[in-house]
């Protein structure tokens, strides 16, 4: 088995590579990462995946055409990681997401059309539905994006199904909620709210704090995207979920009662433009075809991140910008 996995330096893609060189029963042979090592992209994730003589790193583009094409050559499996993800930096300026998130997966996919035999997960995110006040969204709830970084990827999400059903490939969809975990670059809400408590600093709250969002542990994820590629059928889209909703204040308070602290570290924010109110998935699909249900509890998943935090400052320390 020859597996490529882009942005494989990154949050997800670096815990996705560790768990996959871990599985005892895997027939793996190779895997290749390719990753630009942007700012979100370190080999300090990989750094012990590098060790593995299985693994090739490449560092490139993934809208580097003559490159992804030869990366291709001969892989089974490919799993999309590689995107711009930051709605702040989508808002500030769309640009990147648009040709990463669009051109370079549109890229991938022509490669897929030279190499067809490869099967193609392609990982994307609740946000490509939008907002939902009230119950959760299946794989069939209709698209509508509010920010150009969720637009971006559900532009991507209708490229990779329309390849499928165009040209007859391989090609699976995942969209999940929100992840957290070791490894997350601190400038999403936990990380940044647990480096923040640890250095000492405010917590930056968006407007009233009642944005709801679910949550789900990175290792749970990767053993739903595992699942997805063993079992799922092609064209098929499928939306990994926890059942964990919570707003961004009360997230902020378990936080806060973890170290001990309380709302006076709170520093309430102007809001985000177009600021979704909630997300919710209806993760019932992979329950019931592949039999998955997230096995890290958030209290738990909360308590390992924080202790990460705590035991890797090296890690973070310079990747804070304030």
């Amino acid at each position: 088995m020859k597996v490529l996995v882009t942005g494989g330096a990154g949050f997800i893609g670096s815990n996705y590579v560790k768990r996959r060189l871990e599985q005892g029963s895997d027939n793996l042979q190779q895997l290749i990462i390719l990753d630009d090592l942007t700012y979100a992209g370190t080999l300090e994730n990989l750094k012990s995946s590098l060790e593995d003589p299985r693994v090739k790193f490449v560092k490139g583009d993934i809208c580097d055409r003559k490159l992804v094409e030869e990366l291709f050559d001969g892989v089974d499996e490919v799993v999309h990681f590689a995107a711009e993800s930051h709605v702040d930096r989508s808002i500030s300026s769309s640009d990147e997401f648009i040709r990463t998130n669009v051109s370079g997966t549109n890229n991938l996919l022509n490669a897929l059309r030279i190499y067809p035999k490869a099967r193609f997960l392609h990982v994307s995110t609740d946000e490509v539905y939008g907002t939902i006040d009230e119950g959760s969204w299946t794989e069939s709830s209709p698209l509508e994006p509010n920010s150009p970084y969720a637009a971006s990827k559900a532009s991507s999400d209708l490229l990779a199904l329309s390849y499928q059903k165009t040209y007859g490939l391989d090609i699976l969809i995942s969209r999940c909620c929100n992840n957290y975990g070791p490894n997350q670059f601190p400038e999403k809400i936990i990380p940044l709210f647990i480096t923040n408590l640890i250095s000492g600093r405010q917590l930056p709250v968006y407007g009233s704090g009642g944005n709801i969002r679910e949550w789900i542990h990175v290792d749970d994820h990767c053993m739903a995207l595992d699942k997805i590629l063993i079992g799922g059928i092609s064209g098929q889209v499928y939306n990994i979920g926890s059942g964990v909703e919570l707003s961004n204040l009360d997230l902020t308070n378990v936080l806060l009662q973890s170290f001990g602290k309380d709302e006076t570290e709170i520093s309430f924010v102007k809001d985000r433009l177009g600021h979704d109110a909630r997300y919710s998935l209806d993760s019932s699909k992979v329950q019931r075809e592949f039999g998955f249900t997230p096995r890290i509890t958030f209290i738990e998943g909360i308590d390992s991140t924080i202790n990460w935090y705590l035991k890797n400052e090296d890690w973070w320390k310079t990747k804070i910008i304030h």
